[in-house]
């Protein structure tokens, strides 16, 4: 009996290691924190959504949060230590005393999702916000971009937009649409769409590789020149409704993009 149960032990040990019980522990603390801190009535979570596009390639949204204030679009990641990375950066990294580990830059990762959602709903693009929450004893070691949080933070910001950007159809038909359009939550699902994942990423580079993604709506940076200096920078193709402005270096622009 007492080798069953040491048995059992060692194996739940070795599962809450993975990388996939990770992510379902975060996204388990997200979907508590949304129930405690947002109002049920105003805000529909909906979970673990698979979504096929247009091109037959899938994509997976951990949470997206449904309200008339916008639909807000959450990546979750579940990670200790401390956490490096710029909104522009490709790839960031998690460090655990001297052992370091590179991870995709979730912003890059939810920006995909955002577009997913625009693509099947039909909305505006302001109307749909992307978040990024760190769910575990973490700590950013660089500025945390604006609509970067760890643990239950994201329910501030989201209480933060008061302006109503859904009508009430609209909003009954979000829920309705991403209900209808999601694929059947099962294992053959995820087996599918972790294959899928397999063949873009080993799929040739494309020009959108080296997009750049704006921190605070979420929208791609377009390289730009001051009119008066000439200088390059960074800004939001959101404008002029977003005005998120970055700062480059003229030189190594100049080389990368031969101006």
């Amino acid at each position: 009996m007492i080798f069953w149960f040491l048995g059992s032990v060692f194996v739940l040990g070795i599962l809450f290691k993975t990388p996939w019980m990770k992510g379902k522990v975060g996204e388990f603390t997200v979907n508590i924190a949304t129930s405690l801190h947002l109002n049920k009535d105003e805000y529909v979570n909906i979970k673990n959504i698979t979504l096929q596009l247009n091109d037959g390639s899938t994509t997976q949204i951990d949470h997206v949060i449904v309200s008339r204030y916008g639909v807000f679009v959450i990546e979750t990641k579940n990670m200790k230590g401390w956490i490096f990375g710029d909104e522009h950066q490709s790839m960031w990294t998690q460090q655990i005393f001297k052992e370091k580990h590179r991870f995709q830059n979730p912003l890059r990762q939810n920006y995909r999702h955002t577009k997913a959602l625009e693509e099947i709903l039909a909305l505006p693009s302001e109307s749909i916000i992307p978040i990024v929450v760190f769910i575990g004893d973490c700590k950013f070691k660089t500025a945390m971009p604006k609509n970067v949080f760890i643990n239950a933070k994201y329910t501030s910001y989201i209480e933060s937009f008061q302006e109503e950007k859904l009508s009430a159809y609209q909003f009954d038909m979000t829920i309705e649409t991403l209900n209808q359009k999601r694929l059947k939550q099962s294992f053959l699902t995820d087996r599918e769409h972790v294959s899928n994942l397999h063949e873009r990423h080993n799929a040739k580079p494309t020009s959108t590789a080296s997009t750049k993604i704006c921190s605070r709506c979420g929208k791609e940076l377009v390289l730009r020149h001051n009119r008066q200096t000439g200088e390059p920078f960074y800004g939001c193709s959101g404008y002029p409704k977003c005005r998120n402005v970055v700062k480059v270096d003229s030189e190594r622009i100049g080389k990368k993009f031969k101006i």
